[in-house]
């Protein structure tokens, strides 16, 4: 073994346990966000295909299918749900009648955005009473190298 690759070994255990405990966080911090926004009785898959309606624009419902991995019958009962709750309409497509196009209704984008300033209100509240300003200066800088760990 050479020499360069034992002195590289602690350099990869350190590595390592960062990301393990990094992503133990994450999905504490993740927890914890969730369960600042009501979702009510809506399953992860139901708020999955409204977050998706709301990102890329009115679907299919066989695309909303394929874009979240599951059946066309699976999805077209997560619809049938939410368009009872009144958070999704279908209107026919113009360029094919058989075809509906899903999108969100106001009310649902209302909810959506209600949750998100519940998170961002949350987080910043967290961040401004638990931690001290040198504190918040090095999650800053934690938050710019998570940035480029996720950017690549």
């Amino acid at each position: 073994m050479r020499m360069n690759d034992q002195s590289h070994r602690p350099q990869l255990a350190v590595a390592a346990t960062i990301a393990q405990d990094l992503r133990s966080v994450v999905s504490k911090l993740k927890r914890r966000l969730r369960e600042q926004a009501d979702v009510g009785d809506m399953t992860p898959a139901q708020v999955s295909v409204l977050l998706r309606l709301e990102k890329d624009g009115p679907m299919t419902t066989s695309s909303l299918a394929r874009a979240e991995g599951m059946r066309p019958q699976s999805m077209g009962a997560i619809i049938a749900a939410l368009d009872a709750a009144g958070l999704v309409r279908g209107t026919a497509d113009p360029n094919d009648g058989r075809q509906t196009i899903l999108s969100i209704t106001e009310a649902c984008r209302r909810w959506i955005e209600e949750g998100r300033a519940a998170r961002q209100d949350w987080l910043s509240r967290a961040i401004e009473t638990r931690l001290s300003s040198e504190e918040q200066d090095h999650l800053l800088s934690a938050v710019k190298l998570l940035q480029r760990l996720a950017d690549d």
